[in-house]
Order: C-alpha cells, then structure tokens, then sequence
C-alpha cells in the first residue's frame, strides 16, 4: 500500500492512451459492447404478462420504483433481466457476512490465496443462483401471477426459470467486464442502469416545472442545486485520504550508502467506496422480496409487509435504518480492505515505520485508531449525503427524482470516479512500459 509521489495522468494523455494503446482501447471496446448488451435484454420481454395493466399497477409503489432504477426499467418493461445484478449483490453480502462469521471461510479468504478467493467466488455464485429462484419467485407469485394472460401451472416454474437464467447471465457479464474490461463490472451495470433512467426523470421534472408555475420552478431549483452541493461533497469524500508517513531505514549496498527514503500510506476516508450504499439499498429492499414471496396470509407475513411499509423511502424509518446500515458497512467493507496488523507485520519486514511510533503492536494500535476514526466520519457523511436530498425532496414537494435520489446520485459519482482512476492506472503502467521499451 506503500506508494510514492508520482505525477497523476493529464487528460490528454488519457485520451491519448485510450485510443492508441491497444490493451487499453480493448478493454474499453469489451466494456462497452458488455454494457449495450445487457441494456438489450432488458427490452426482451417475459411471454404471457399484460404488461400495460401491471404498468398502470406498480406506478405509484416507491419500493418498486426504485428497484425499477437499479435493474435499468428491467422490472417495468418486464424483461428478462428484470432482477439484474441484485441477486449477485445479495449473494455478496451474505457471503461477506459468513465469512467474517465462519473461521473456515475466512481461512480460506486470506490463508488460502488466490485458489481461496476462487473458491469463495464460486461459492457465492451459487448463493446468488438460489436466491435469483428465491426472487423470482417472490415476484412471480406475488406480482405477476395476476397479470398472466393465461393461468397454467407452467407461468410460475417458467417465468421463474427465464428470470433466474437472466440474472445469471447478467453476473457472468459482470465478472466478464471485472476481469477483461474496465472498472467493476456489477457496480458500472447498476451506474449504466441508473443513467438509462436519467432522461425520464429528467422529462418528468421539467414537465412540472412547466405546468406547476414559479413556485414549481424554485422548488426544483432548491432541488437541483442541493444536488450539485452534494455531489461536490461526494467527490471531496471519495478523493479525501489521510497520508501517514513512512521513513524507509539507511540500507548499505557494497560501498554505498542509501539515505532514508520518505513515502506516505494512503487511507482514505471512504474504503468502501460505493460499496456501503449498494449494499444497505440491497438490504433495505429484502423485507418487500420477503414479503412477495411468502404472501398475505400468516403472522411472519404479516410482520414482513409492517416492516416493509415502515421501510418505504422518505420516512424517518427508513431514513434512520438506511444511515445505521451505511455505518455498519463502511466499518465492514474497511475491517475488509485494509488489516492494520498485516500493515504493521508488511512494514516491520521492509524496514519502514512511522515516526514518533513503535514498529509492531504500537504501529497496529496506531493504524486502527486512525482507520476507525476516518470510517466513522466518511461514514456519517455519506448517511448524511444520503438522506438529506430525501428530506429536501419531502420540504420542496418534488417526486420526480423519487427512486433516484441521493443513493443513486452516490453510485453515480463514486463508481465514474472509481472507473477514472483504474483507467489512469492503466494509463500509468502503459508510461512504465514505454520507458522500458526506450
């Protein structure tokens, strides 16, 4: 995690790389055709649903509209990627879960290496494939049996099958984009997904400014600019990092004598990224699947469908829980990304430390205090950024942006800024090439 001072890649050279540097140029044209792909299926329609009826049905649920903004309008246009990556997601989640919880797993994640994280891996495909029949079902039975134009026995088993085939060809893309393309594969389908959106949201918007007179137009400018003000602040979080510094020791090689070398460790104030958001939007949305499995009738049914009300977007239920799950996360994605003992062990053996601390246990103790001290701040700023456009939408009495909002505007800008920064990486390995071809 040691890096030194390096000069960050222009835009122009950017650019440059991307369309001479063939590796690159590649990745981009694999990404992309990927992404048009997947925008494709979402159009290839489920058989035997009236889908103008369902329509005019799902239009005024919230917890509908916004899963319908992270499958892209999969749900709404009923297509066969109608649960997009979100099985995948929650198979991450529960995975990442039982591996903190079960000492074999996590063995296996950071003992067992590459060959560890490959079986992990395709552990959690499994779990994503049965819960995809999990939701598929809960949809079908629960949503879409009584639109069906013809009432068989076959519409459940197989409009179950043609959702669950689709959201796992939609992970096999996205682990195709992770490892041949460029920026996380699961997370650039929810950004492409969200932008899909972004016209009719956009129209919408505008329509009521149009029609609702002067008062509509500043309630949608408060709107607007409390957005801008956000992402700014989103951009300041996702760059903000603390740089420790590091003294490398004097080392001799022969009659040479090699000063101490100054570098710095990165921690940023968001490890996680857009990570915790996904994930606590995913979790939020598991009581309405629950309930759509399970049904009307029943005491657990019942408990669901209160929770899943108490949960609905724009309430100070949800307000609360969507900000205690953002923490919990962005404590679990940073426990994940960085171990402050590994840290601690790796510069002890390179002959590095901080100043003014103790190599060891010291530097361990240090590291955490520091790491748990900036996740907790970047955490509360994101629930802060998350919610706050949510209460200005409730003040301002604009619903347009419902479903979009802020956890969008947050995947939005953290998955572009993720993306820029592995494509400058790229760009950088390309310069060092250079150099050793000269």
């Amino acid at each position: 995690m040691v890096v030194s001072r390096e000069k960050t890649p222009t835009a122009q050279e950017t650019f440059l790389q991307m369309a001479q540097a063939a590796g690159l140029r590649g990745r981009l044209l694999i990404t992309i055709g990927l992404l048009i792909l997947i925008r494709f299926g979402i159009f290839i329609p489920i058989p035997g649903i009236d889908r103008a009826k369902f329509v005019s049905a799902i239009s005024n649920n919230q917890v509908l509209g916004f899963l319908d903004i992270f499958t892209g309008g999969g749900i709404s246009t009923l297509g066969i990627f109608a649960l997009g990556i979100l099985p995948f997601i929650n198979a991450s989640i529960i995975m990442q879960l039982l591996t903190a919880a079960i000492p074999s797993l996590e063995d296996l994640q950071k003992n067992e290496g590459e060959a560890g994280r490959r079986k992990i891996s395709q552990i959690t495909r499994y779990v994503a494939a049965g819960w995809a029949v999990i939701q598929s079902t809960a949809i079908t039975v629960g949503l879409l049996r009584e639109y069906a134009l013809t009432d068989t026995i076959w519409f459940v088993p197989e409009t179950v099958l043609a959702l669950t085939a689709g959201s796992m060809f939609v992970m096999w893309v996205s682990e195709l984009i992770t490892e041949r393309g460029i920026g996380n594969g699961a997370s650039l389908l929810i950004f492409v997904n969200i932008v899909a959106s972004l016209p009719r949201t956009l129209g919408q918007t505008i329509d009521y400014a149009q029609t609702g007179g002067r008062q509509a137009v500043a309630q949608v400018v408060i709107l607007l600019l409390v957005f801008l003000v956000m992402i700014v602040g989103i951009v300041f979080v996702q760059e903000g990092t603390r740089r420790i510094p590091i003294i490398s020791a004097r080392r001799q090689v022969g009659r040479k004598l090699y000063r101490e070398r100054t570098s710095y460790l990165p921690l940023r104030l968001n490890q996680g990224g857009v990570m915790p958001i996904i994930f606590a939007s995913a979790v939020l949305i598991l009581p309405q699947s629950l309930a759509g499995f399970f049904g009307d009738e029943g005491a657990f049914s019942q408990v669901l469908i209160q929770v899943a009300n108490a949960l609905r977007p724009g309430t100070w239920v949800y307000v609360g829980v969507y900000s205690l799950l953002i923490l919990f996360f962005s404590y679990f994605y940073a426990s994940l990304i960085v171990n402050p003992e590994d840290v601690s062990k790796n510069l002890k053996k390179m002959g590095s430390s901080i100043p003014g601390i103790r190599p060891g246990e010291k530097t361990k103790e240090y590291l955490e205090g520091v790491l748990n001290r900036l996740t907790f701040l970047g955490a509360i700023f994101l629930s802060f950024v998350a919610t706050v456009p949510t209460l200005v939408e409730g003040a301002t009495g604009v619903t347009t942006f419902r479903g979009l909002g802020a956890t969008s505007l947050l995947i939005l800008v953290g998955v572009a800024i993720d993306t820029a920064k592995q494509i400058q990486t790229y760009v950088i390995s390309q310069r060092y090439e250079g150099m050793i071809k000269q």
